[in-house]
């Protein structure tokens, strides 16, 4: 088995060799999110990689020094919710660089709490702006969402300039709607005072560190393979999109920072992964699992209502604009889940 360091020095290698982290050396970078699964890669890259003094945002101490208690001084951990944020908190700090990476994530939630869901988006935003603002940075990345184009239903590839038919009236759109009104802020940011944004529009991702319990639907198939247990749909599976592995998310946000155009927005996806759910999950059965588990249908309409479940859509990402920087990922669907499966079980072993 692999030790799970490992695989997370492989990853920052991997990250290493395609970007030119020089640009970003010895920069102080202010992380939002920073304990989340791409923040937590993004701080032990810049500083163990790139010099850099970075500024976690995290809401348990605790948490985040077990995750870089070897990177010392480099890390200097700021402990407040998103949402209460201040200028206080930073010391007087000076901030060359901003990540917002700090988001709702439990779809859950976009149902059982919606106005917080709204309130971490809009508050949690505003108040990142305000700090760019007053530190004049040389760049700032906001972490947006596929979910901001709706539910397409054509396999069309969808560029960053595509409509949406989200429905306002709908208490799941609390995500995606928040996201969208939080793009336009930085966009107005950007036009009012000049802050140099960038907004990079992810697709579901997911790589090593996703926690062992984790409820997203990857992480339940990676599981199911891990104990022999078959995966059981509660939908039909139809719902198709692109995904991307966490390294190579990591190369599409620093390049996105140093690279990219001022006021513009940028999709990020593994074109080659777009397939069902359905089809994700039979190629973790039969290649994860080999073939020891199976895949049941059983759909429950109560079941997607309680999850908070998107509608089925058909989420094909167009990269093109991102490519054109010199982007390109490289790891397909069956490695992505490969490694991550690798890494949760190093980590439900150290849990028994």
């Amino acid at each position: 088995m692999a030790d799970r360091d490992q695989i997370i020095q492989e990853d920052m290698e991997y990250i290493r060799q395609r970007i030119d982290h020089t640009k970003i050396a010895g920069s102080t970078v202010l992380i939002s999110g920073a304990a989340g699964l791409i923040g937590k890669y993004l701080v032990r890259f810049l500083a163990q990689y790139c010099g850099c003094k970075v500024l976690a945002v995290v809401r348990d101490r605790k948490k985040a020094y077990r995750l870089w208690n070897d990177l010392g001084d480099q890390i200097e951990y700021i402990c407040s919710d998103i949402t209460e944020l201040e200028e206080k908190d930073l010391a007087d700090a000076a901030i060359d660089y901003m990540i917002h990476a700090a988001s709702s994530t439990s779809s859950r939630d976009f149902l059982a709490h919606p106005v917080r869901v709204i309130d971490i988006s809009t508050e949690g935003t505003k108040r990142m702006l305000e700090i760019a603002r007053k530190h004049s940075v040389k760049g700032f990345i906001y972490l947006s969402t596929m979910e901001v184009y709706g539910a397409p239903v054509t396999d069309d590839k969808i560029g960053e300039l595509h409509g949406t038919n989200l429905d306002t009236m709908s208490v799941r759109s609390s995500y995606p709607e928040s996201k969208r009104l939080c793009e336009n802020m930085c966009a107005a940011y950007y036009s009012e005072f000049h802050i140099p944004i960038r907004v990079l529009r992810l697709t579901q991702t997911f790589g090593p560190g996703v926690e062992y319990d984790d409820s997203r639907v990857f992480a339940e198939f990676a599981r199911c393979a891990i104990e022999g247990k078959d995966i059981v749909l509660h939908t039909k599976g139809d719902t198709k999109r692109s995904y991307l592995y966490l390294a190579d998310a990591c190369t599409a946000i620093l390049l996105t920072l140093v690279e990219g155009t001022d006021g513009e927005a940028y999709n990020a996806a593994n074109e080659s992964t777009y397939c069902s759910i359905r089809d994700m999950a039979e190629l973790v059965a039969e290649k994860c699992a080999e073939k020891r588990i199976c895949v049941h249908i059983r759909p429950e309409k109560e079941r997607q209502m309680e999850q908070g479940y998107a509608p089925v859509l058909r989420m094909n990402l167009d990269t093109s604009k991102l490519q054109e920087m010199g982007w390109k990922p490289e790891t397909d669907l069956l490695m992505m889940y490969k490694r991550m499966i690798a890494s949760m079980k190093v980590s439900v072993s150290k849990i028994k």
